[in-house]
């Protein structure tokens, strides 16, 4: 499994690469640091536990001490980690290079992308093959979840700008399946993938509560016309939504029972399952 340090002073880009490298099954342990002094501080603490990182994914723009003067310095390691760069901005590829860095990414990092670099790090840490030994498969890309229909978005659909790394996308509110609390931010589940936005999960709930979305635990907001199932087991129940199962608090359990299941027993918007 790859160790992987990620170094960017966005949380939120941080966090959203972070995300991205742990759905490859070949990434293991990923930390982070948000700052250059913090990346050598990592760095020392692996080696000194024998636990080298074996690749650095590095932003450019930080304040003090920058990716490229990281890079500089690693390159002066008895054995230097490979370093990705990650940026917003292509114009600094050519001293990227100069430093010898295995690859530079452009955000919004793209899945694809990403899977083209992980099979790189992957490759400089197998060990060389012997000779008439069939060559490694790649390690397979993680799938990307199928885009819905492109549709007139209606009158009261809300348009949400979330920013990327200096990046803003537009969201529409009628894409999101469900929203996951991260610490100050939340993960908004779409149907092509997911990205970071800085806003408490409490204040989302009341504003959406009239969009069909219901709060189901202290994590976890869902689009009631995305659950594909309720799911009872041993007196506790959990949703699908969109083939990711999630838990329902005790508290809230009874509020979508009633709001799932009208007094006929056949679900609305669902069908309800047993475990």
């Amino acid at each position: 499994m790859l160790r992987i340090l990620v170094v960017d002073d966005e949380p939120h880009a941080r966090d959203e690469l972070v995300y991205l490298l742990g759905l490859h099954q070949g990434v293991g342990p990923v930390e982070c640091a948000a700052d250059g002094p913090a990346a050598l501080l990592a760095l020392d603490r692996a080696l000194a536990h024998r636990q080298p990182v074996d690749a650095v994914f590095l932003d450019i723009r930080m304040p003090g001490l920058d990716g490229l003067e990281v890079a500089r310095v690693l390159s002066r390691f008895a054995e230097p980690p490979p370093v990705v760069f990650v940026t917003a901005y292509d114009d600094f590829a050519v001293p990227a290079f100069e430093v010898r860095a295995l690859d530079y990414l452009l955000k919004p990092v793209r899945a694809e992308r990403l899977a083209e670099t992980v099979r790189r790090i992957a490759e400089r840490q197998a060990p060389p093959l012997a000779p008439g030994d069939p060559a490694p498969a790649p390690p397979p890309v993680p799938p990307a979840p199928a885009a819905e229909p492109s549709a007139e978005p209606s009158a009261d659909d809300e348009t949400i700008p979330v920013e990327i790394s200096g990046v803003t996308r537009f969201v529409r509110r009628s894409e999101v399946r469900h929203v996951e609390a991260c610490g100050d931010y939340v993960r908004l589940h779409l149907a092509s993938g997911s990205c970071l936005l800085r806003a408490p999960l409490s204040s989302l709930e009341e504003q959406w509560q009239d969009a069909g979305f219901v709060r189901v635990h202290r994590r976890h907001l869902v689009a009631t016309g995305h659950i594909e199932e309720l799911l009872a087991d041993s007196g506790r129940l959990s949703v699908r939504v969109a083939g990711t199962v999630l838990p329902v608090s005790r508290r809230s359990s009874r509020r979508l029972r009633e709001l799932m299941l009208p007094v006929s027993g056949l679900p609305r918007g669902g069908r309800a399952a047993h475990g």
